[in-house]
């Protein structure tokens, strides 16, 4: 017996088409959706039989003239397929609605593709060549700025336009704010946030410099298509509170400044990255570090977040604990049964003989010191004695899950591979 249609409107699948959201305590507002996609129930979409027709219905949608038609209509704020099909249509295919409409679309694909999240990421805006990261964000700020400029203007000229089709025109009530805009200018602190995740994307071979783009998110390795600035051969990065190892992540990403900007302008770049960023830290190397060992893994986290669904990180944090005895980052679409092998005796126990080292050392001058010096050898053999106790009971978790030699699929989706490893990974609020 047949349960009802399954598949509505089928016949409109994949097919470009305007959605919005149904319900929304913002003004109405849709978007255009390109070939290719599947509409859902919380997402009402509109179709045409013509390319043109579907522009100038969308220019007219997030009109200033549709939003009075909406208050009245739907003062509740419910943007259902039928409350939109009641809205009187006058216009349906005009050329100059159509050139502008499709302009707005394009400035705003334009600021979307420089996120990563973007399907049509290309790579970060400061990867523009030259030597200073601070001209680099003032020449995006000129581009952004001057989208603005030519998305304001175009919804201007729209709302004029469908404003004296329907003789509503008043001059006040067709301006577009700023804050409506789809084009925002970002600050500087979150432009370096991004620049340094594209740069951890670099590091593990998810980007690459010699090429735009999605590079890895699967498949066959080849690490020829990392010239320039090669990926992380192990996909480990230890994150660690002071510089142990060789391929730890600050050096990494000093390295990745120098080859984007060049050697002559480094620790000017560095300052300016860490001024931004408003970390503690007495030297610009420290105030990264502090970036990466407290704040970069929420960031990635609230960056690679799906709304109704929760943060679906790619890159994953093992993490011992609060005293950061141990941390690293791995990139999961390049994780092999034998990582977690890999973590333990490659970076988990040298990091434990350092530890131990350490702290003999301090129990030695110890012998001699006093004072304020003693108090300081104190407090720093307490830190080390916490940080081993930590990073010994994370690598036994670590021990028994590398033992198993788990494997992962991706089609599982993030949700259900994180929880695999969660005794040993960041916990994710």
């Amino acid at each position: 017996m047949q349960q009802g249609n399954h598949l509505p409107s089928r016949q409109f699948y994949f097919k470009e088409s305007l959605t919005w959201n149904s319900l929304s305590t913002n003004d109405f507002s849709c978007r255009y959706c390109e070939p290719g996609f599947v509409f859902a129930d919380k997402g009402s979409s509109c179709f045409c039989r013509k390319f043109d027709e579907l522009m100038t219905i969308m220019g007219f949608l997030n009109s200033t003239t549709a939003s009075e038609f909406f208050k009245v209509l739907s003062p509740s704020v419910d943007y259902s397929a039928g409350t939109v099909a009641r809205i009187p249509i006058l216009v349906i295919s005009d050329k100059s609605v159509v050139n502008r409409v499709v302009s707005c679309i394009n400035l705003v694909k334009s600021d979307t593709n420089y996120n990563e999240t973007s399907p049509s990421f290309v790579k970060n805006p400061l990867i523009l060549g030259g030597k200073n990261i601070e001209t680099s964000i003032d020449k995006f700020n000129i581009k952004v700025n001057n989208n603005i400029d030519k998305l304001r203007e175009n919804e201007q000229q729209l709302n004029t336009f469908f404003a004296q089709k329907y003789k509503l025109y008043k001059k006040n009530n067709t301006r577009y704010t700023v804050d409506k805009l789809s084009i925002v200018n970002k600050d500087t602190s979150t432009l370096i946030e991004q620049f340094m995740s594209y740069s951890i994307g670099c590091m593990f071979g998810r980007y690459s410099l010699d090429k735009d783009g999605l590079i890895f998110a699967g498949g066959e390795w080849d690490p020829s298509q990392y010239k320039t600035y090669p990926a992380d051969e192990d996909n480990i990065l230890p994150i660690t509170d002071d510089d142990y190892f060789e391929d730890d992540i600050v050096d990494r990403f000093v390295k990745f400044v120098e080859v984007v900007y060049g050697t002559d302008t480094l620790e000017e770049n560095l300052k300016f990255i860490a001024d931004a960023l408003g970390n503690k830290g007495s030297t610009p190397r420290e105030v990264i570090r502090n970036y990466f060992l407290n704040d970069f893994y929420k960031d990635h986290c609230q960056t690679y977040s799906v709304t109704g669904s929760g943060k679906r990180p790619i890159y994953w944090l093992f993490d011992s604990g609060k005293k950061n005895g141990f941390k690293c980052l791995i990139y999961m679409h390049r994780y092999t049964p034998d990582t977690l092998a890999r973590i333990r005796t490659d970076y988990v126990h040298p990091q434990q003989a350092r530890y131990q080292t350490a702290i003999e050392d301090i129990e030695r001058q110890l012998v001699s010191a006093s004072g304020s010096e003693k108090a300081r050898l104190n407090k720093r053999l307490k830190k080390l004695k916490d940080q081993a106790e930590e990073t010994r009971n994370f690598e036994e978790k670590l021990h028994h899950l590398a033992d198993q030699m788990i494997d992962i699929d991706l089609d599982d989706g993030v949700k259900h591979n994180y929880a695999l490893f969660k005794d040993v990974l960041a916990k994710i609020k």
